[in-house]
């Protein structure tokens, strides 16, 4: 191997870790915003629980207490509040454990950053060396195959970078459809609920919201990931899904048609917001797949008049074997 082609492979190298720096670098501030957003949330939430267990502690003691054993009702609210805290708490928990693996994304991207800190500098000392060289040696098609190579490398990495956030588009998107698809469910028990189907009914009501919101945990996973593959090629996002309103537990101890009517509609509207989530990840996903085959057909692009540019060298050197430079030497 020669000096010039080791040259070349330590240049490709450099430019490859610096563009995994960019793209650990844009990955590292999608990630902060995020973090920033869950904390603000999981801090919004522990004060509703909070509140919702002071109302506990008021009902099993105290002025609150007596006023209920008065009105013979202090069972009936416990349970309710004591249902209300259980959803609090569970709501705290989901978004603690959220706020724990964003985190741990910040602190991997954060160490492989660390390790490429000296990639630019790298890249830059390597490109002057290239650029004397081929200064140096006067060839206007070698400089040109070198600047092919910078924009072929740069093409590729979006290529890339725009198939990895379509991936992500794609399971975020699947994500949105098992939860609408739980949702849908749940419209259905409710509906069933309203033309008195009772405890049953209540049962596989709360049931279907309980795995709904389960699996809207795994679709903000999905859409936080997506979120910074989006960064990663220049588009800001901040995607956070509805909370799957899980008072139709609270409300069983309340069982009326009034109740019935405004859990359905409560389930109808999350629905609509859900949809409408999984709808701008579809739409987003298809620009990225149109932004996707132009990359690509500009990839082919370079590749093609590399290749012209190679045959046209190879050509003069067997026309004018004594003229040209031997490709074997430096």
């Amino acid at each position: 191997m020669n000096s010039s082609t080791d040259l070349d492979e330590r240049l490709r190298d450099a430019a490859a870790r610096q563009r995994r720096a960019g793209h650990l670098a844009r990955m590292r501030a999608a990630t902060a915003e995020q973090i920033r957003r869950a904390r603000d949330r999981v801090d919004g939430l522990e004060l509703e629980l909070s509140l919702e267990e002071e109302d506990v502690a008021r009902l099993e003691g105290g002025l609150s207490a007596v006023l209920a054993r008065m009105l013979g009702n202090r069972e009936e609210r416990l349970d309710r509040e004591r249902a209300e805290v259980a959803v609090a708490r569970e709501r705290v928990d989901g978004h603690r454990t959220r706020l724990a693996q964003l985190e741990s994304d910040a602190r991997a991207a954060e160490a492989e950053l660390a390790a490429l800190a000296s990639a630019s500098a790298e890249y830059a000392e390597l490109l002057s060396e290239k650029e004397r060289r081929l200064i140096g040696g006067g060839d206007t098609r070698a400089k040109e195959l070198a600047e092919i190579g910078a924009a072929f490398d740069r093409v590729t990495a979006d290529v890339r970078e725009h198939q990895e956030a379509h991936q992500a588009g794609q399971a975020a998107h699947d994500a949105l459809t098992g939860v609408l698809t739980h949702l849908d469910s749940a419209r259905n028990a409710s509906t069933w609920d309203m033309f008195g189907g009772g405890l049953i009914a209540d049962a596989i009501e709360h049931n279907r919201l309980h795995t709904a919101d389960q699996a809207a945990w795994h679709a903000q996973r999905a859409l936080d990931r997506f979120t910074r593959e989006l960064a990663d090629v220049g588009l800001t996002a901040h995607p956070r899904l509805p909370t799957v309103n899980m008072t139709g537990f609270v409300d069983a101890y309340l069982d009326n048609i009034v109740v019935d009517v405004l859990q359905h509609q409560r389930i109808e509207n999350t629905r609509a917001e859900v949809a409408k989530m999984a709808g701008w990840v579809r739409d987003t996903g298809a620009r990225l797949k149109t932004r996707h085959t132009e990359l690509s057909a500009e990839r082919a692009r370079l590749l093609a008049r590399r290749e012209e540019l190679l045959r046209g060298s190879a050509r003069q050197v067997t026309e004018n074997p004594e003229d040209s430079p031997r490709l074997d030497q430096e």
